[in-house]
């Protein structure tokens, strides 16, 4: 392992450099989009076999979609879905997954509150998990949104038997296949209890790792909506059984 507790760079590993789709899904994050999607090209040029960078603009209002365009006329590798309104958390995460052409996917939020480059020391845990969920080893938010995040990662942990630290941790890196197994419901902040819940009962693995993770330097942070969470647990309710029964 290297100094940081993960397991080094694939060469370190013996693991071959893996394909890899990154996505970010995006709601008005024109500050820090093009730093993220630049960042992030230099980081899978250095340990992926071939790559793709996708940015889902969730019906943004401000210069995201435009600088997105942009982008994609520029880069080759880059490519964007539009959403033409605002559908949300999950209905944003389920277009860069179907969206996805490579055999591995990454993505985390695109207001850059995690540091890409760590990607190098998670990749290597492709040897031994299908998918590597991580967990903030500090969260940079304020005591309320930290009290609303554990309370829920042990609340969807208990309905769904995941013994997981950190579940709507936006720093995930999945086997591509699993999104052709597994049926994605939920637009709201669920969506990542409702993949892994699904891709475990289909028998696929899961692997943690530690991501810091850094205040939000522009833009604004819905995850403590009240609409949002009573939306999520509305979808909770509603979306139980059916997770259950998946298999």
């Amino acid at each position: 392992m290297d100094d940081s507790g993960h397991p080094g760079s694939c060469e370190d590993v013996g693991v071959d450099r893996p394909s890899i789709s990154a996505f970010f899904p995006c709601h008005n994050e024109a500050a820090t989009v093009e730093p993220l999607v630049r960042q992030t090209i230099a980081v899978l040029g250095e340990i992926a076999s071939d790559f793709e960078v996708i940015i889902v603009d969730d019906g943004s209002t401000d210069a995201t979609p435009t600088i997105a365009d942009r982008l994609v006329a520029e880069l080759e590798v880059v490519k964007v879905v539009h959403h033409p309104t605002n559908l949300g958390y999950g209905a944003a995460l389920q277009s860069g997954f179907r969206t996805a052409s490579k055999e591995w996917v990454f993505y985390t939020d695109g207001d850059a509150q995690f540091d890409v480059k760590e990607l190098k020391g998670i990749v290597p845990l492709i040897a031994q998990y299908d998918i590597v969920s991580c967990y903030r080893l500090q969260r940079r938010e304020g005591f309320r949104r930290r009290l609303n995040g554990l309370c829920w990662s042990r609340l969807v942990g208990f309905v769904f038997g995941m013994h997981l630290k950190d579940v709507d941790c936006a720093f995930k890196l999945y086997r591509r296949e699993i999104f052709d197994r597994i049926e994605m419901r939920s637009r709201g902040a669920l969506i990542d209890a409702e993949i892994l819940a699904r891709a475990i009962r289909k028998g696929y693995t899961v692997g943690q790792a530690g991501v810091h993770h850094y205040p939000r330097q522009a833009g604004r942070s819905t995850g403590g909506n009240p609409r949002v969470i009573l939306r999520a647990f509305r979808e909770l309710l509603q979306l139980r059984g059916e997770i259950l029964r998946d298999s």
